[in-house]
């Protein structure tokens, strides 16, 4: 039996007028997350680019790095996989799998990796061989956890099931990647 792996089909971010709507919600959560560490997504040591995923269900992507900046989009799933393009203090721009990039605060970033599932309906096999037994499919959209990549192919797992994907089926892990 086969499962099908479905991903919320509400749009990842929305438009500035949300943003108003939310600006007190995400200063809230902003506060909280002060005393929570980024988990290693604001080492300043850390390669630029690289990919990281959203903290939150409500990220502000503003204009520029500070807050004076306006909020251009809303992402609205967390666990979203973005990649950090530039930083800039406490500020990181990211870029989304559909090319929008924008300035989010350094709390708002993850060092957990997830990658998000491109084209078609995706086969996600028992072993890293496209011979495999297929154990799930997975819907173009659905955000999974990374857990490790080897040659072209990358192991994931999205509610409790875990598969192998071949890595150009995802985005959010570089092509030579080695992830364990």
């Amino acid at each position: 039996m086969f499962s099908l792996l479905r991903f919320r089909r509400a749009a990842a971010f929305e438009p500035h007028f949300a943003a108003v709507a939310r600006a007190a919600l995400a200063l809230l959560f902003l506060l909280a997350a002060a005393a929570i560490s980024p988990a290693g997504a604001a080492d300043k040591n850390l390669p630029v680019p690289r990919f990281v995923s959203l903290r939150s269900d409500q990220v502000n992507v503003r204009t520029g790095p500070g807050e004076r900046y306006p909020v251009d989009w809303i992402f609205t799933h967390k666990d979203m996989p973005v990649e950090i393009v530039a930083e800039f203090e406490n500020w990181r721009k990211i870029r989304d799998w559909q090319g929008t990039e924008g300035w989010v605060h350094q709390r708002m970033v993850t060092g957990r990796r997830s990658v998000i599932v491109e084209g078609a309906v995706r086969e996600l096999h028992s072993r890293p061989q496209s011979d495999a037994q297929i154990v799930a499919r997975a819907e173009p959209g659905v955000i999974a956890r990374l857990l490790e990549c080897q040659d072209g192919w990358c192991r994931v797992e999205k509610d409790g099931v875990t598969g192998w994907l071949a890595r150009d089926q995802v985005w959010g892990v570089y092509p030579n990647e080695t992830i364990q």
